[in-house]
């Protein structure tokens, strides 16, 4: 048993001792600090986040963990088990747990918590949340809930940052070399979910992407999306993918029957319709894409849609450069298949159509998807080469796994609570941080705050009174244990996609 007050750092226990016994509140806020570490590519990024992940934290921990795991516990068991766990921790009778009593016979979360609308883009240095405590008795626990509201949201926001850059990537060369953008929401798929710090971090991970783009292998974001984001996969379109192969598959098959039929057997019996990913590396990746791939082009080209408009074989390269895998390696010996790259010997077999822009894209029967190692920097190399060899930017669609998303901290965007307001003994107080051996990045806002938008450029002010601070963009989505507004997937998506 974990109660969700001992989802804190340790020196948080201790905090409450330290405040002046009059203190009746305090307000804090969760701001993007900087971009500095987002890695993202400077000529798209424009210094703006993607709020997303509050109201899963609201209805998961703040709601429903709280209601199952310490109000709705008997209170001598919680208390107990609080108690005993602290004595093991910090020597026995180190801290009062008086104020955990008081809260438990409260019977709910004294808080309130503003957040700008999910979907919107918050510039860099503007808060994205507000959190303050409702009742005088319990200002300790603004600050006391900052671990876990940094550790559960920085994740999110973080993710679906980044896949909206790598749609802007996606947007531009669908523009310059397709004319056309309708294949863009499928171009990033999500490959996340085994490189991930845990199952729930995969799910509210994947889910991120998943305010850009369509597809996904992180089957556990969907539950989240429907969950928590009131999304419903029957009325809706939440996330898809498709039937593949993977490297022990192959090697099955392949124990028993050539890698050849293996592949027939696969594109013509087991998933004759629609789409199919087919891993092609096992062992010789060319000469899946130029022997195998022209031996079975008749049945390639015969095979039907079903479900979907289209019924295509998609080749799953997955080890090597992937640029050079992609567009060809030009340090290989001319004209052969590494040379050339796999775009162009599916185009050499299969042919395809040239787009408005005058650039090819190979029949749609077959396709490529690359999901090993992919950044936004590999992601524009590749178009880039693709571009330069007159080829469309829909030759590929690129698995994003976890070397893009768990390769991140909650440094990549600098996000931060910070007290900045209290009131003791009914006096308002404007709290500050201004560390003089810093750089000026961790210099916090000051006072009470509200946000306003201007154009598309969300701003703060600062040093608000109460009634400055009640207005503004930032809106209160939680207050004394209740969900006050309920976003759904749709509008979060529609705010994402008016960013483009």
């Amino acid at each position: 048993m974990i109660t969700p007050l001992e989802y804190t750092d340790a020196y948080k226990l201790s905090h409450k001792g330290f405040m002046d016994p009059l203190t009746e509140f305090i307000y804090a806020n969760l701001t993007p600090r900087t971009a500095k570490y987002l890695g993202v590519l400077k000529e798209f990024y424009d210094q703006k986040v993607v709020v997303f992940g509050p109201q899963h934290f609201i209805k998961d921990f703040l709601i429903k963990e709280f209601n199952e795991n310490f109000f709705h516990q008997p209170k001598e068991k919680v208390i107990n088990h609080l108690r005993r766990r602290l004595d093991g921790f910090l020597g026995k009778g180190a801290i009062s747990i008086r104020h955990f009593e008081e809260l438990h016979d409260l019977g709910y979360l004294p808080i309130s918590i503003k957040v700008i609308p999910e979907g919107s883009l918050v510039n860099i240095g503007v808060p994205i949340m507000t959190i303050r405590n409702t009742h005088k008795k319990f200002a300790w626990l603004t600050n006391y809930l900052e671990t876990v509201i940094s550790c559960e949201i920085w994740k999110p926001v973080t993710t679906a940052t980044i896949g909206r850059e790598f749609k802007k990537v996606m947007d531009k060369f669908a523009d310059e070399t397709v004319g056309a953008r309708s294949h863009v929401m499928f171009q990033c798929h999500g490959f996340e979910f085994r490189g991930m710090s845990g199952r729930h971090d995969a799910a509210i991970c994947g889910a991120g992407p998943l305010l850009s783009f369509y597809g996904t292998d992180t089957f556990p974001s969907i539950g989240i999306l429907e969950d928590f984001y009131n999304a419903d996969c029957e009325k809706e379109f939440i996330a898809t993918s498709v039937p593949a192969t993977e490297h022990m598959v192959t090697s099955l098959g392949t124990s028993v029957k050539s890698e050849l039929e293996f592949f027939r057997e696969a594109i013509t019996k087991h998933y004759p319709h629609d789409i199919v990913s087919m891993v092609s590396d096992t062992y010789d990746f060319f000469k899946v894409i130029t022997e195998f791939a022209s031996k079975l082009k008749p049945e390639i080209l015969a095979r039907t849609p079903k479900s979907l408009p289209v019924a295509r074989v998609v080749f799953r390269p997955d080890s090597g450069d992937p640029a050079n895998i992609v567009c060809g390696d030009p340090t290989a010996l001319p004209g052969t298949p590494e040379f050339k790259g796999a775009v162009e010997c599916l185009w050499d077999i299969f042919g395809g159509t040239v787009s408005s822009k005058g650039y090819r894209t190979t029949h749609d029967k077959v396709g490529l998807i690359y999901g090993d190692s992919i950044t936004l920097p590999k992601a524009l190399e590749i178009l880039t080469r693709l571009q330069n060899k007159g080829f469309a930017s829909n030759n590929i669609v690129f698995g994003v796994g976890s070397y893009t998303y768990n390769l991140l901290s909650r440094d990549c965007l600098g996000l931060a609570i910070k007290g900045t307001w209290a009131q003791v003994d009914g006096k308002g107080y404007d709290l500050f941080k201004a560390p003089k051996t810093d750089s000026g990045m961790k210099k916090s806002a000051k006072g009470l705050l509200r946000v306003d938008k201007v154009g598309n450029n969300y701003i703060l002010k600062d040093c608000c009174t109460p009634e400055e601070e009640a207005g503004g963009e930032l809106k209160e989505v939680f207050r004394d244990g209740k969900l006050l507004i309920d976003y759904t997937l749709k509008e979060i998506r529609a705010r994402v996609d008016e960013s483009f």
